[in-house]
């Protein structure tokens, strides 16, 4: 086999043996396992997610989980542009003023 070719041959392996030990070095750091009592209610919940999303159970738990951090993330994100305008007072008198227009605009009925 030419020169070429065993290094190329090599090249492929050590790159092969590389990804191997990259996939495992991140295995390792997985976080331990986690374990809890859901209850009956939460066990039934937990099945119906699972069986409406087509998933595992433990994968319908991951999704519920990252999905209520995310809900969890907004609502804080949301919280905190709220308190901002309402301690903006060109928003606060711009607010009132298109309440004001609003009810203008109602007239009586």
């Amino acid at each position: 086999m030419p020169l070429s070719a065993t290094i190329r041959r090599v090249g492929a392996i050590a790159t092969k043996r590389s990804a191997n030990r990259a996939t495992l070095d991140e295995m390792s750091k997985a976080p331990p396992p986690l374990s809890l009592r859901l209850g009956h209610a939460g066990t039934r919940a937990l099945e119906a997610l699972a069986r409406a999303r087509g998933v595992s159970k433990a994968e319908a738990a991951r999704q519920a989980i990252e999905e209520a951090a995310e809900r969890e993330r907004r609502r804080s994100g949301l919280a905190a542009e709220v308190r901002r305008l309402m301690e903006d007072p060109a928003d606060v008198e711009e607010a009132r003023e298109v309440a004001k227009m609003m009810e203008e605009l109602r007239g009586s009925w």
